[in-house]
């Protein structure tokens, strides 16, 4: 029996599945479907959940704001709850003057671009039309997104209508090149970076996710790369450009990764954990220099050509603004801190499961590489999707996991307690061991 849905599902083949578990409701970090079967949320619903679900205070903003005005156009208006988010926002980000509102993050990352290559045109230098990134990172599915950040797994079949970017490798410690360490690998890459800066003046930003790269397989980046990029975009006149869509808002332990790396940006995009998970909003800033560079008269069309129905809304902005407030009210990224403890207990229980082949941790946030042969470390690769097997499992475990490639990720509401994580991680593990004969 073939799926009878009308529902065509995100990165899913459709092929694989009869039909889909259709959840009724959620409370905390759990999902209920229609069946009344429990799954613990391990994916955060897709990483953007920070309270758990059905939390009272936001649900009661939601519903108090909708009273009020659901939406009004920021096309010559304005609303007081996305004035207000914007001055919240621009006060805890250092560097940042200018709030420029979107939907979701690759349109918040599509802004980030557009913006960093119009501002070079603004101020009358016609040789800065490159974008330099770094490779295997991710920054969204629309084109200009997928541009800067191509995975080819995920979008080599559109290769050919994306723009052409500068890549660079990053190090990585279960890859390394032979006869390399970490540091010196790390030197080697930072070395490329800052030849290819001095030999051509035609880069006019460095795009890189903030602290780690989440889609590309929790690649956590060494103490100090993302703070040397961002002095050697300085020496050579390069836009810093941070995605912290997936990594701020205490994903990796910090509330600005920017901040913990001791790289202030240029622009930064913030999305999912902005409202709590619960509307969909997101936003890019930029610091004054940039937004000063958009002004000027009318014919001059410096302004920038960009705008979405639902900028601004009223009800996702109110929202935000509880969430920032709920943060700082509850401790969140203290707790944060404390709680992530909980992942290094499980290290060694997990490394010694046998396709296992690396752990990547930081904050509330782990990858764990799966692999068919330890000592090749050849990745493993089922007939069937990785994806649907984990799901599977899983769900017999009672957990949601959604995997990436051979990447199992752990990625919890960040408020869940330490038992709810324990009880993750347990049944996180079974789920490796009971999806085993499957894999390999």
């Amino acid at each position: 029996m073939k799926n009878t849905s009308f529902v065509w599902h995100p990165n899913t083949q459709m092929n694989e599945w009869d039909k889909f578990g259709e959840i009724k409701s959620a409370k905390g970090v759990w999902l209920t479907d229609t069946k009344g079967a429990k799954m613990l949320d391990a994916v955060a619903s897709m990483w953007c959940n920070v309270w758990g679900h059905s939390n009272s205070e936001l649900v009661k903003t939601i519903i108090n704001q909708s009273k009020k005005l659901q939406h009004s156009s920021l096309f010559n208006l304005t609303n007081e709850p996305a004035e207000k988010l914007a001055k919240n926002i621009v006060k805890m980000s250092p560097g940042m003057h200018k709030v420029f509102y979107s939907d979701n993050g690759s349109s918040a990352m599509e802004i980030a671009i557009k913006i960093a290559l119009q501002y070079w045109k603004n101020i009358g230098d016609k040789k800065k039309t490159q974008i330099a990134t770094v490779e295997n990172g991710y920054h969204g599915d629309t084109f200009g997104a997928m541009s800067v950040g191509y995975v080819p797994e995920f979008f080599g079949k559109f290769k050919k209508q994306l723009f052409s970017t500068v890549q660079f490798s990053i190090p990585n410690k279960y890859r390394l090149p032979k006869g390399f360490t970490l540091l010196d690998y790390q030197n080697y890459c930072l070395e490329k970076i800052e030849k290819r800066f001095s030999k051509n003046d035609d880069i006019a930003a460095f795009v890189m996710e903030s602290g780690a790269q989440v889609a590309g397989g929790v690649m956590i980046y060494p103490k100090g790369f993302q703070n040397k990029i961002s002095r050697l975009c300085k020496k050579y006149n390069i836009l810093f450009v941070l995605d912290e869509i997936a990594t701020g808002f205490g994903r990796l332990g910090s509330m600005l990764q920017y901040e913990e790396q001791k790289s202030i940006p240029d622009i930064v995009a913030y999305g999912k954990m902005l409202t709590g998970g619960y509307l969909t909003m997101a936003a890019t800033l930029t610091n004054k220099k940039i937004y000063n560079s958009f002004l000027g008269e009318f014919n001059d069309w410096r302004h920038l050509f960009h705008g979405h129905t639902y900028t601004g809304n009223p009800i996702a902005a109110a929202v935000a603004n509880e969430n920032l407030k709920m943060y700082e009210k509850k401790h969140l990224i203290k707790k944060i801190q404390k709680t992530a403890k909980i992942f290094e207990k499980y290290y060694q229980e997990i490394s010694e499961i046998d396709i296992v082949g690396d752990i990547r941790h930081k904050g509330m946030l782990m990858g764990i590489e799966l692999v068919s042969d330890r000592m090749k470390k050849t990745p493993i690769h089922p007939k069937k999707s990785i994806n649907k097997i984990f799901f599977e499992e899983g769900k017999k475990q009672g957990i949601y996991l959604r995997t990436l490639g051979n990447i199992v990720m752990l990625v919890p509401p960040l408020a869940i307690t330490e038992n709810e994580l324990d009880l993750l991680i347990v049944r996180a593990i079974k789920t490796i061991k009971s999806a085993r004969s499957q894999v390999v």
